[in-house]
């Protein structure tokens, strides 16, 4: 891949497009499959019971098979159990009684750290589903503006390449989840959104190089209007590129030296970006390239017109 002084490249991006397209589309049908098969690890806040973070005074890691021992013999089952050096979380898949949060509270101050402090938070059937519902609606809500923003800022054709690689993004971070058994709360929810926010950010630069390519480029064969394609994605390339990994190295450092809370939204961010990045450059260029190839002939016809 080779730049010169006016920063295009010669990596021919519209001629990969369908290796490209086959790769997302493999990888799509295994997330459906996965799925399918296996669904996502929701969290206390999509499902009901409850989650309680331990605020601990000393390192506990190397106690965790003593910690799961003392919450089987108290009758507390087996929850999730994830420790960190200053802090402790448990997921329980049902609701703690008050009997049951008094016995852990008092059993963990008493058998691990007198100091330790403890916040409930419990979530029944119905708030679950609520908060299913409300975190698709919000998904659906901020596609639709998006769809509506490039509509009027461009034409429907980059309205409907800028959803399409949304949506890729969006169900590439789900999908990686789903396989790899990621508790799915709402921070990630918020993550979607984060992502797909700097998935429409990295995608409209590029359209608007492309039109503004377009104004002074007479576009008469298919080979012209994938030149255009071409030059405006390698002249915004280095751009999207700095721009995903300084967002890529906050993400990486909340995740290596963040608290344990935030591990998982970092991590869905990192997966976010880099699908971005990879859908807006490989993904929405030459989708839209193949649906505006549907108007050159007439394009063609009214430049040969004019001149």
């Amino acid at each position: 891949m080779n730049f010169n002084r006016e920063g295009f490249t010669s990596f021919n991006f519209v001629g990969k497009a369908r290796y490209f397209f086959i790769f997302s589309i493999a990888i799509t049908i295994l997330g459906i499959l996965t799925l399918a098969l296996l669904g996502l690890n929701y969290g206390v806040d999509f499902k009901s019971g409850s989650s309680v973070d331990i605020v601990v005074s000393k390192d506990l890691e190397s106690k965790k098979a003593d910690i799961e021992k003392f919450l089987t013999d108290s009758g507390l089952g087996k929850p999730g159990l994830t420790i960190g050096s200053d802090r402790i979380t448990l997921r329980f898949d049902e609701v703690l009684s008050d009997g049951n949060e008094q016995k852990l509270k008092e059993g963990f101050m008493a058998n691990f750290d007198q100091e330790a402090s403890m916040e409930v938070n419990t979530v029944d059937v119905e708030i679950a589903r609520e908060l299913q519902f409300n975190a698709l609606k919000a998904v659906l809500i901020a596609s639709i503006g998006i769809v509506i923003y490039v509509s009027i800022r461009f034409e429907w054709r980059f309205a409907v390449a800028a959803i399409v690689a949304l949506l890729h993004d969006a169900f590439i971070v789900i999908s990686l989840f789903s396989i790899l058994r990621l508790e799915v709360n709402l921070p990630f929810i918020v993550a979607i959104l984060t992502i797909v926010g700097y998935s429409i950010n990295d995608t409209i630069v590029i359209f608007d190089r492309i039109r503004e390519n377009m104004r002074f480029t007479k576009v008469k064969t298919a080979a012209d209007l994938a030149k255009v394609v071409n030059d405006s994605v390698g002249q915004t390339l280095s751009r999207s590129i700095n721009t995903v990994l300084t967002v890529v190295v906050a993400a990486a450092c909340l995740y290596f030296l963040g608290s344990e809370s935030i591990k998982l939204f970092a991590l869905a961010i990192l997966f976010g970006l880099i699908s971005g990045a990879y859908s807006s450059i490989f993904i929405a260029s030459p989708l839209w390239l193949l649906l505006k190839k549907g108007q050159k002939p007439k394009q063609a016809a009214k430049v040969s017109t004019t001149s």
